[in-house]
């Protein structure tokens, strides 16, 4: 088990508390109702996994219930960094391939 800050409540708690929900920074159409089915599909469904260092979107579940992001190495979960939505991350995360 491992604990992670919560930059909203300025604390560390149990990662029970918390849900991953996905790959944070993902810009969402402009114009949703011009997309194709093929530009909807690849923005709803289609995600990078890298090994390696991944900004993630997580959510303080069972504590402030507020978003933030997290910079996790996912090949050795360590994380990196926790800021909150809208910021900008530090550390850059691996590309996409």
């Amino acid at each position: 088990m491992f604990h992670i800050y919560c930059p909203h409540c300025c604390e560390y708690r149990e990662e029970e508390e918390f849900h991953a929900s996905g790959q944070a920074h993902i810009p969402r159409p402009l114009d949703p109702d011009a997309c194709t089915d093929k530009e909807w599909g690849e923005f709803m469904y289609f995600r990078a996994n890298p090994r390696g260092i991944h900004h993630e979107l997580w959510v303080h579940g069972a504590g402030c219930r507020k978003y933030f992001n997290i910079t996790r190495n996912t090949h050795t979960y360590e994380i990196l960094e926790v800021y909150k939505v809208g910021e900008k991350p530090s550390i850059v995360a691996n590309e996409a391939k």
